[in-house]
């Protein structure tokens, strides 16, 4: 329960809530335990008084000669009734019943009482329409059979509230002096703690746009501790990604100058009067293989940026590896032929199971794209020695795996260069094809975003080329029960 209600929640309106609600709420019960226990504490002297009264009148009475007396003296009867705003009563019973001395109309002890002789007892009764205290004891008498004669004695009510409400007073009057303190203290306390929040929000307003330096943990509180970790480590991949950004920005501006420059200065030679048609054939056909690459240097870095900005929001399905691979393959097909390559497919078939996987069709094909159009890339052939490239699709229906493999039989990367042909826009030494340099960055990040992995090895160790083999490992969707037990065939 609030007490004050915001449309934006404020920290310092939010502990003052929890803290001043219990107070508040607190306060109006702490007065009624005060009444009660003045109430306690203003009955007990006036029981006292009553208990001695009672004793007192019992020892006035007396038997002589068989019978039962009370002698009351004059003065004694006008000292009990003497009170400003009590009325007192008194009456003492024979133990036959009859009655000897103060109202006849008084009221007798409960029923289910138990006389015992010589103890006072008190109870709350009512007399004549007022509320009274009774203290009553039964009085041994000396006569055959020990009986019992009944004393008792009672007062209104009206000094026990008059002290019980200036206990109230007494106990009650300071707080309302203490609460509004109490509040204006608490008031105090919560801004002055909060301070430490203020300071750290003047030290990030004051900072600089490109200031991405971490906050310093050590001068603001415990509990605000984790709070400037979670920035600083925010900050810290925000001064990566900017970094990343601007190094792929530049990688990209250095990418696309070649092929635009060589597009400026094929136009210019076009133009020279002394251009013969031959000359003019050769600068159009330059003018082609450089457009050519400057678009597919552009459809590569779009395809890298929608591979490292679509994790968030990509969209996965149940997806058939086999199937999505062997549209790539085909696809590549006339490429392949162009090349004089062998290009090929084998192992699990679409519909196979363990083949399933929850990824991105779209991007789960671009992989598999590129995969294999570094493989063409890069693998040497001639109509004489034509090139292999391979392109396998295996599982593990009991491990729950998906392994895609594209193999060739090129020239082969070295162990130094493994890690680095996976970095955006950096090519082998060695190779003259024509490239962006970013088909296996694409790859890299596609596989992190489906949780696989993706590793690089000699096809044919040993051997002279040992070729490349790229291996991705998925996880499949766990198959039904009823498709692992049945045997295959």
């Amino acid at each position: 329960m609030k007490l004050f209600q915001r449309e934006q929640r404020s920290l310092f309106g939010e502990i003052l809530d929890w803290m001043l609600t219990p107070l508040l709420l607190l306060w109006p019960i702490s007065l009624v335990l005060t009444w009660l226990v003045a109430q306690n504490i203003a009955g007990k002297p006036f029981d006292r008084t009553l208990e001695y009264n009672a004793n007192a009148l019992a020892q006035l009475v007396t038997v002589n000669q068989q019978l039962v007396q009370f002698n009351l003296p004059l003065p004694a009867r006008d000292l009990m009734r003497a009170s400003d705003t009590d009325s007192v009563y008194f009456q003492v019973v024979g133990h036959r019943g009859d009655y000897l001395s103060g109202e006849r109309d008084f009221p007798p002890p409960p029923e289910d009482d138990t006389a015992q002789a010589g103890e006072v007892k008190l109870r709350d009764d009512t007399y004549r329409g007022m509320d009274i205290r009774v203290a009553y004891i039964w009085v041994p008498l000396s006569l055959p059979g020990e009986p019992l004669a009944l004393v008792q004695v009672a007062e209104t009510l009206d000094k026990r509230s008059l002290l019980a409400a200036e206990i109230i007073k007494g106990v009650m009057l300071p707080q309302f002096v203490v609460l509004p303190l109490a509040v204006l203290l608490v008031w105090l306390a919560l801004i002055q703690a909060i301070k430490p929040l203020h300071r750290l929000e003047e030290r990030i307003r004051a900072r600089s746009p490109d200031d991405l330096s971490p906050l310093e943990a050590r001068t603001v509180p415990m509990e605000v501790a984790p709070l400037v970790s979670s920035v600083n480590d925010l900050l810290l991949r925000l001064q990566d990604s900017m970094a990343t950004q601007k190094r792929f920005l530049a990688d990209a501006a250095h990418q696309l100058k070649t092929p635009l420059a060589g597009l400026r200065m094929q136009a210019d030679l076009a133009q020279r009067e002394s251009t013969s048609t031959e000359e003019l054939k050769q600068s159009l056909r330059q003018i082609g293989r450089s457009s050519i690459r400057a678009t597919h240097t552009v459809n590569q870095l779009l395809a890298l940026a929608r591979a490292e900005g679509g994790a968030a929001a990509m969209q996965r399905q149940p997806c058939d590896l086999a199937r999505l691979t062997m549209e790539v393959v085909q696809d590549s097909v006339p490429r392949a032929i162009e090349k004089h390559i062998d290009l090929g497919f084998e192992g699990a078939q679409p519909g196979s199971a363990g083949l399933m996987l929850e990824g991105n069709p779209t991007l789960l094909k671009e992989l598999v794209r590129n995969l294999v159009d570094n493989a063409l890339n890069y693998t040497p052939s001639t109509p004489e020695r034509p090139g292999v490239v391979t392109v396998r699709v295996l599982t593990d229906i009991f491990g729950q795996v998906a392994v895609l493999q594209v193999e060739d039989n090129g020239t082969g990367i070295a162990p130094a260069e493994r890690d680095l042909v996976f970095q955006p826009f950096y090519r082998a030494l060695g190779t003259e094809a024509d490239g962006s340099g970013l088909g296996l960055s694409i790859v890299r990040e596609i596989v992190e975003q489906h949780s696989a992995v993706v590793t690089l090895e000699d096809a044919k160790p040993g051997a002279k080329p040992p070729g490349c083999l790229f291996s991705v490992r998925f996880k499949a969707l766990p198959l039904p029960p009823q498709t692992l037990s049945t045997p295959t065939t």
